[in-house]
């Protein structure tokens, strides 16, 4: 057997933490898609506007609250919620402190939406992470660990 080329400190590819992870993540988001689809949301919609239901109820919320909240780009969340405001998913308004932000609230049916989505991601999440059975609780801890360290 020849030497590999690729210098690395893992003798094996599955022992790479970060390759497990993205292979799960394509996994997970491929279920997530799936689960979704017949909704008519992509991923993102579906964290952008499940976020903004949940933060709504703490006041008004403006992109910005919504991007760091989902930890998405703020340019990408200007983008998807114009998106959900065509489809008469969120409303847009000038912010009443803030000349310079948006005031963002979920309509009616958006809040329906977020709901039956949040129900069959929810169901979608059970489904895939089942095989972790009682390490679940402790799984999550190590994601949160992972999601509060921003090595930027």
């Amino acid at each position: 057997m020849s030497a590999r080329r690729l210098r690395t400190a893992f003798a094996e590819a599955q022992d790479s933490p970060g390759l497990l992870l993205w292979q799960v993540t394509n996994r997970w988001q491929a279920a997530q898609r799936a689960a979704l689809k017949p909704l008519g949301l992509t991923h993102v919609q579906f964290v952008l506007l499940a976020s903004l239901t949940w933060l709504e109820s703490d006041g008004p919320v403006t992109q910005r609250d919504l991007a760091a909240h989902a930890a998405t780009d703020p340019m990408m969340t200007s983008q998807v919620v114009r998106a959900l405001q065509q489809r008469d998913l969120v409303d847009r308004a000038p912010h009443a402190s803030d000349a310079r932000a948006w005031a963002l609230s979920v309509t009616a049916a958006g809040a329906a939406l977020a709901n039956e989505a949040v129900a069959a991601v929810e169901a979608c999440d059970a489904a895939f992470f089942a095989t972790l059975g009682s390490g679940l609780p402790r799984f999550s801890a190590q994601l949160r660990a992972l999601a509060a360290h921003n090595p930027r």
